[in-house]
């Protein structure tokens, strides 16, 4: 959830990690599908770790001021 604006972004998908330190460094969260998810998603956001503001047992805080910056669009088949 997107503290800035209250919305909920999605599920975390994957995660990006440093292979050197072990550290994460980007969640993966896949956007809203194409054509009601029958091919793929349109986009995907990548929140930086450092956005992460609190890790509960079912939710996880963010803080992105604009979405179209985290925004990476998905080629739709």
């Amino acid at each position: 959830m997107n503290i800035c604006d209250c919305k909920k972004l999605g599920f975390v998908g994957d995660v990006e990690f440093d292979p050197e330190t072990g550290c994460i460094t980007h969640l993966i969260v896949p956007g809203p599908g194409c054509l009601c998810g029958i091919f793929g998603r349109e986009k995907e956001y990548i929140i930086p770790f450092k956005n992460v503001c609190q890790i509960g047992s079912d939710i996880i805080l963010v803080e992105v001021k604009k979405l179209k910056d985290i925004e990476k669009p998905c080629k739709c088949e």
